[in-house]
């Protein structure tokens, strides 16, 4: 008997009539921007994505991380308190609010903020799993755009094919793990013991057995990989290279002041910069976001001092200010990494067995889901999109519709774009211009730092005591 052919996908058909917003990518931001749309039911709205459920950064779960932001920065709470959806609202309904309060954390676990994503993914209508968005265009009849996309089984597998059209769009389809071009062919090689931190969980025990092990990259994920690696490896046979491109293992900058750096005031100051000079900021700001939290490196100390206490050091090599010039395969089973020390301008090699890169992640590209809007996109002198102050694709007048940009726009909005503080202000602030009513009061100031020379919104006056009317008789 011939087996059956796969079912062909339906043809697309037109809803009636077009939403008000589609969002692209559900992602913690994308879902931020739904939760707090949710009450807004003058908006219809649609959200897609390819995976199958809500998975937040499933590789580096590690046991006892947490974020680097407070519980404060969930999804909605620094733009509505009142909302259904906040983290503390979630605890509620798990009945642990209790426990949390005793617990006395300001800092939540990595996987209490993947549970809580997960928990709104859930709960909330008009999220569309399992729908690979395929292309983006405007009609110009219309004065809509039209979003392709593929509905994929359980499998991955096209099921079938559909259209929507909308007025708006939210694109937040997130970033991609960074691999070093020296790297990029080992990494591709099926086989090869070389992978990003973003999947480190997934192949954990195999990398465990490694003889040698290399972690290359500097920040937090970095840190907390070469951690997990320290106290799972035997005293004296640890065998574990950390190397970094920065100057240091250096601290990431935690200070209240500095802290600033994440706030919609530096925000606004930023994108108001001239182009050359944002660009100058970004890397030089690298210590905002690319460092490692003191109780991190505090950890990776204490857990190398206590190796020393029976006599001799752990047999690990940390070593700062290194950059990988090319990589190879040596034998069958052996990694070969060439490399430069920048200050001593000298060169080595070190033979390993395994390599996990914590080189952090990159914007994706937005060529290839935009291509159908290239003609109407605005772009900066190093053929960047323009980004607004609104978050919105700089297009051509004639496009009426707006297309809003979440964790997209580091080198027009700064170092927080990507930052969990920033999520809710950012959709608060895309639903009040989509709207044109400011369901969310957003503050006029949210900096004791005033970022550069020009007028700041000034403070609000302070509330006055209500005068009582005497009683008269």
């Amino acid at each position: 008997m011939r087996p059956t052919p796969p079912p062909t996908p339906p043809t697309r058909h037109e809803p009636e009539a077009p939403r008000d917003l589609v969002g692209i990518g559900i992602g913690p931001n994308n879902l931020s921007l739904a939760a707090l749309a949710h009450p807004l039911t003058e908006l219809d709205t649609a959200f897609y994505e390819q995976r199958p459920t809500f998975d937040w950064h499933p590789g580096l779960l590690l046991e006892g991380t947490t974020l680097q932001v407070p519980f404060l920065a969930d999804l909605v709470t620094l733009a509505d308190p009142a909302s259904p959806w906040t983290f503390l609202n979630y605890l509620k309904t798990r009945e642990r609010l209790f426990p949390f309060y005793f617990a006395e954390r300001f800092h939540i676990h990595r996987s209490e903020y993947a549970a809580y994503c997960r928990w709104v993914s859930d709960s909330l209508p008009g999220l569309h799993f399992g729908h690979q968005v395929d292309a983006v265009r405007w009609n110009p009849e219309r004065d809509v755009f039209e979003v392709d996309f593929t509905q994929l089984d359980t499998d991955g597998e096209a099921e079938a094919l559909g259209r929507t059209y909308t007025k708006n769009i939210a694109l937040g389809i997130g970033t991609a793990p960074h691999i070093p071009e020296p790297l990029r062919p080992l990494v591709e090689a099926p086989g090869v013991p070389v992978i990003h931190a973003a999947d480190y969980l997934h192949h954990r025990d195999r990398f465990l057995t490694a003889d040698h092990i290399t972690v290359i990259g500097s920040g937090q994920s970095g840190a907390e990989v070469f951690l997990d690696l320290l106290k799972n490896r035997p005293t004296g046979r640890e065998k574990i290279h950390w190397l970094a491109r920065t100057e240091a293992f250096a601290p990431m900058e935690y200070s209240k002041l500095g802290l600033e750096h994440f706030t919609p005031d530096y925000t606004r100051y930023f994108h108001d910069l001239p182009e050359p000079v944002r660009d100058r900021l970004v890397p030089a700001q690298w210590q905002l976001h690319k460092g490692i939290d003191a109780d991190t490196i505090a950890a990776i100390h204490d857990e190398l001092y206590r190796r020393t206490l029976d006599g001799g050091w752990p047999e690990t090599v940390l070593t700062p200010g290194v950059l990988v010039r090319t990589a190879g395969r040596i034998a069958t089973t052996k990694i070969e990494l060439h490399l430069e020390h920048v200050q001593q301008a000298s060169r080595s090699r070190i033979t390993t067995d395994a390599v996990i890169l914590a080189t952090g992640y990159r914007e994706r590209p937005l060529g290839g889901l935009l291509a159908g809007l290239d003609p109407y996109m605005r772009r900066d002198a190093s053929d960047r999109p323009r980004i607004d102050d609104r978050h919105r694709l700089v297009l051509d007048p004639s496009v009426t519709g707006s297309i809003y940009i979440q964790n997209g726009e580091r080198h027009t909005h700064g170092v927080g774009a990507p930052d969990l503080g920033l999520t809710a202000w950012r959709s608060a602030g895309i639903l009040n211009s989509l709207t044109d009513k400011d369901p969310y009061p957003l503050p006029n100031r949210t900096a004791f730092t005033t970022f550069g020379l020009t007028p700041q919104p000034q403070i609000p006056p302070a509330r006055q005591s209500r005068m009582l009317t005497p009683l008269t008789d």
